[in-house]
């Protein structure tokens, strides 16, 4: 009898996602991602293995997605890639990492978040708010 009950395998999805989809406008799959690069998909795959961009699972396949605002025409967003180095360092897992990058902050431009000053030229301010979360 198939009754498509999960089993107890079957992962439970975390509920830190649902906060995460709120607060991010848009995603980029890794072939969409690769199409607004016009690269390789398997350049993107490098660019998430190294850091350059992060992702989390999501969908109903618990398909690989990219925040899009990450992604350009020449490639990740260069302010990127050292502020997710900073995070990581500091211990965040990509969800947490993710997830702090998007809440919106007291004292920020843009739309508040550390994503929005970053996207607002405020490299040098996002990563000291970094480090000071990450360490």
């Amino acid at each position: 009898m198939n009754d498509q009950q999960p089993n107890d395998r079957t992962p439970s999805p975390d509920p830190r996602l649902a906060d995460l989809e709120t607060l991010v406008d848009g995603w980029l799959s890794v072939p969409e991602a690769a199409e607004r690069q016009g690269c390789a998909l398997s350049t993107v795959r490098t660019q998430l293995k190294n850091h350059e961009l992060v992702a989390v699972r999501r969908g109903p396949n618990n398909a690989i997605y990219i925040p899009a605002v990450f992604v350009t025409p020449e490639g990740p967003l260069p302010a990127l890639p050292g502020t997710i180095t900073v995070l990581a360092d500091g211990g965040m897992n990509d969800l947490e990492l993710l997830t702090w990058l998007f809440t919106p902050q007291e004292g920020l431009v843009g739309d508040g978040s550390p994503m929005g000053a970053l996207l607002a030229g405020h490299k040098s301010e996002i990563r000291r708010r970094a480090m000071e979360t990450a360490f």
